[in-house]
């Protein structure tokens, strides 16, 4: 349970007791409770925190309440409602059964002798609630409850409440509406302030256009365009679609849906008594065949042929219209304007680089992404119209965030689990457990997530649940970064096997996997037809990729022709060459430009003065002083990523590994070898190799997960290390002996992230940081253990390295350098926290990213450039627009 739950069940605890999340919608999530006073078991509807400032929570309630006393054998009632620790609710009772919608989902289409009682039951509550003065305004089979054989409906008066709420007309203004627009009627779609009962009747019969023929009678891409078909198009004939509905049945949701309310169905009460008849509406001709025909004409053509005369003005009109349309066309319109410009993401100074690392919202509004403003990763959001981003609350350690396809969610993950939460904030809500490595998720309109981790692809519903397996990689491979494709029966993905990506896809029916034969990573699919990849971009360096368009085939699922190119110079990671890019579905684009990081080599006393070393700016990361102090083994990935040698008395720099995935060096106490991490394939080695580059390379451990030395106890015989549990992704902490047999210990493994280990100089004491508390702080425990252990930081803390000496541990918190004096003998007595210095220095939350210098006097740092600190995200809008589509040759 997270906290924001576990607040919100303590507010309520005498009243209602919070059990688990069954789904979540537009205005509010729904979780199942149990009535304290009633035993009973109750559904909990808690808006959305956004919708309560916008609507103002207090008049919100007041108009709730008018709904209280609609009583009927089809209407879910109101049993309570409030505001409980900042967040309003509403109380119903919990209907043991499935809602129309998932039922809907998983049969297409209804029988249509229940489909018309459905409707009937549906009907009558609307005509009792009319009658009472209440309009529902948002019927849906989302909104449709089914029972032991009826049909209930939900949320009665919550969009009237909405509308006439404090907030009502602005909530408008921000781009939310009250309704769904594939049941909206035209007036209500059009923003009419008074709305009537017959906007009711209009989406009853769209529910029942879709319970007989499995679809809307209006659809498409974008809210816009919905809204577009409903005000100039007409359904297609039920009956046409599905032989077996009977013309009456279809004349009368056909005139359920006409465009003007003067041409519905009077009340919802005829509605319902025209369904108990249907035959007495067939159409009149004298035969059978003539009536089918004249149902299957669209209802202004049928109103023309009985009455041509009182057309003819809209028939004038209409051919106008034509006639400005095919000038239109004729003059050659040309498509919006290619737009290239730059976000300043400030805060936070930089996006991180875990994982996938930007979202575009899926209709081309805003970004997420993961940015650290130097007290740990956390989602932010930055809406195009809004000059700075707004960080979401609770979402410390995020990775990889993907958006909702209606984009008022975000998925993302963090602590080993997959988490959701509203676009504006609230409750953090668990999907699932991960295992392993978190590779990204994607999100579809069957509230269907895929996501990869360490077994493969995996599926779970959005509301939660276990996770099934999709596809399992063949060994040596890892599946990452998936996205659906349109319909949500397949998602794109790339498999990453011997240090390269390649695009591949998979069905959700047969699980069956599509290998194709070109190098790609992290894949989105674009409505225009083209996917959009990141490839490796060899002038860039390995911090780099570049972005390209593949025209795709989604139903055939194949390429249609070579890549386009779109960008070059593109963030990426650093071995997995993922591209740092978020893709609205129209092709919106955003991504971070350059090299991960440029720095150089400094110098810093414990003052702050800073001294330069002369190596840089550069990729740099992890420099390590040697035992004598005359050499620095550094991380440099320029182009690939090795391990080097810097000696600043000469400022001669030589190379040492040539893996070309090295990192995260580590000296030996004698100073003649030096420890790194290196990848090999989709594995994580620590290796060994001579300092002076003689010798073979020795593999000191090997593992699936992310592992890197940490330190060496004084006599050099055992390591200490980090790495990730297999089962559960947490981060853990362990040592080896180095003798023949090298078998792993385990320190610290348990239900927190545990990382950045550190030993004092008699080895009798690790450093390292834990995510216990809810946030990354340092501590102190006996090495090997048993023992207690002590909190060192406070207010967060990373990166923790020992004096010398031994009788100070420092520590990274945020941009600032941090010491705290020590007594460690026998016994451990830690002091008070004392800043030393900040600045714009290059930090790593799971590894220390500068050294002590051996006289304890002064720091080895990276000193990062303006463009580092200053990263920019690069948006792209109407690439697609101004570029051929697919197989044509003009802009799409």
């Amino acid at each position: 349970m997270t906290d924001a739950v576990a607040r919100l069940s303590a507010a309520l605890a005498d009243r209602y007791r919070i059990e688990r999340e069954l789904g979540a919608g537009g205005m509010a999530t729904v979780y199942l409770a149990h009535d304290v006073r009633h035993d009973r078991k109750v559904a909990l509807k808690v808006l959305r925190p956004e919708l309560s400032a916008i609507l103002g929570g207090e008049r919100f309630l007041t108009e709730i309440k008018t709904t209280a006393n609609l009583q009927h054998p089809h209407i879910l009632s109101l049993f309570d409602s409030g505001e409980a620790d900042g967040l309003v609710y509403y109380v119903m009772p919990f209907v043991e059964g499935e809602s129309l919608r998932q039922r809907l989902n998983r049969e297409k289409q209804l029988p249509v002798e229940e489909a018309v009682r459905i409707a009937r039951d549906v009907a009558s509550a609307l005509d009792y609630a009319h009658r009472q003065g209440v309009v529902h305004r948002d019927i849906k089979p989302e909104n449709v409850l089914l029972h032991e054989g009826r049909a209930l409906v939900a949320d009665f008066g919550i969009a009237l409440a909405a509308s006439r709420s404090d907030g009502g007309t602005r909530l408008t203004e921000t781009g939310m509406s009250l309704g769904t627009p594939h049941y909206m009627a035209p007036e209500q779609a059009m923003g009419e302030r008074e709305i009537t009962p017959k906007a009711d009747i209009y989406a009853l019969g769209c529910v029942t256009y879709e319970m007989l023929t499995g679809e809307p009678p209006f659809t498409g891409p974008t809210a816009q365009a919905i809204v577009a078909r409903v005000m100039t198009e007409q359904p297609r004939s039920v009956t046409l679609q599905r032989h077996t509905v009977p013309p009456g049945v279809d004349a009368i949701v056909r005139k359920a849906l006409e465009k003007l309310p003067a041409d519905r169905w009077a009340t919802a009460r005829d509605f319902e008594a025209a369904l108990d008849k249907p035959d007495a509406h067939a159409p009149g001709r004298p035969d059978a065949q003539a009536s089918r025909d004249e149902v299957a004409l669209p209802a202004w053509r049928r109103r023309w042929l009985r009455s041509p005369a009182r057309l003819l003005p809209w028939a004038l009109a209409l051919i106008a219209l034509l006639f400005l349309v095919r000038e239109r066309l004729r003059s050659g319109s040309p498509p919006p304007p290619l737009a290239r410009f730059k976000l300043a993401l400030t805060p936070p100074p930089h996006v991180s680089l875990t994982g996938q690392a930007v979202a575009f919202a899926p209709d081309g509004t805003g970004i997420v992404y993961v940015g650290n403003a130097g007290s740990g990763d956390q989602l932010y959001v930055r809406s195009l119209d809004r000059l700075e981003a707004v960080p979401v609350p609770g979402t410390a350690g995020a990775e990889s965030p993907f958006f909702s396809p209606a984009g008022t969610d975000v998925a993302f993950y963090a602590g080993g689990k997959l988490l959701k939460v509203g676009i504006g904030g609230g409750l953090i809500l668990p999907v699932c457990d991960v295992v392993g490595v978190f590779k990204g998720g994607t999100w579809s309109e069957n509230a269907t997530i895929v996501f990869a981790d360490d077994r493969g692809l995996m599926r779970v519903g959005a509301a939660g649940g276990a996770p099934a397996l999709l596809a399992a990689p063949d060994p040596g491979e890892t599946f990452r970064w998936p996205d659906f494709l349109p319909g949500g029966r397949a998602v794109l993905f790339s498999i990453f096997r011997q240090g390269a990506d390649r695009l591949a896809a998979a069905t959700l029916a047969s699980r069956a996997v599509r290998r194709f034969d070109l190098q790609a990573a992290n894949p989105h699919w674009v409505r225009s037809g083209y996917v959009v990849a990141s490839l490796l971009d060899p002038g860039g360096g390995l911090g780099s990729s570049r972005l390209a368009a593949l025209p795709f085939d989604p139903s055939g699922l194949r390429p249609l022709g070579p890549a386009i190119p779109l960008a070059d110079s593109v963030l990426a990671g650093l071995t997995s060459r993922t591209a740092k890019l978020g893709i609205s579905r129209d092709g919106a684009m955003a991504y971070a430009s350059g090299l991960r990081e440029r720095g150089s080599l400094v110098s810093v006393a414990r003052d702050g003065t800073v001294r330069p070393l002369g190596l840089g700016p550069r990729g740099l990361d992890s420099p390590r002083a040697s035992p004598d102090g005359r050499r620095i083994a550094v991380w440099i990935y320029d182009a690939f990523a090795d391990i080097w040698l810097f000696e600043p008395a000469t400022r001669r720099l030589t190379r040492l590994t040539t893996d070309r995935t090295a990192a995260r060096p580590l000296w030996t106490p004698d100073g003649k070898r030096i420890v790194y991490q290196r990848v090999a394939g989709s594995v994580y080695e620590l290796a060994s190799v001579a300092a002076d580059g003689s010798g073979t390379v020795d593999t000191v451990l090997a593992g699936e997960g992310d592992q890197y030395g940490g330190a060496f106890t004084p006599d050099g015989r055992t390591l200490v290390y980090r790495d990730a549990d297999p089962r559960t992704g947490k981060r853990r902490i362990g040592y080896v002996r180095l003798d023949s047999a090298r078998t792993p210990h385990l320190v610290v493994s348990d239900a927190f992230n545990n990382d950045t280990p550190t030993l004092s100089p008699d080895g009798r004491w690790m450093a390292y940081v834990s995510d216990e508390s809810g946030r990354p702080e340092v501590y102190v425990r006996p090495f090997p253990g048993p023992g207690g252990r002590w909190q060192i930081s406070s207010g967060g803390g990373s990166e923790p390295r020992w004096s010398p000496t031994g009788r100070e541990i420092f520590f990274r918190s945020g941009t600032a350098m941090m010491a705290v004096a020590v007594q460690a003998g026998a016994s451990f007595v830690p002091g008070e926290p004392l800043q030393l210095f900040q600045g714009s220095y290059a930090t790593d939350l799971n590894y220390p990213d500068y050294d002590v210098a051996r006289d304890g006097r002064s720091f080895l740092m990276v000193s990062l450039d303006e463009q580092t600190v200053n990263q920019p995200i690069t948006v792209v809008l109407n690439w697609f627009a101004n570029h051929a589509a697919p197989g044509g040759t003009g802009p799409r």
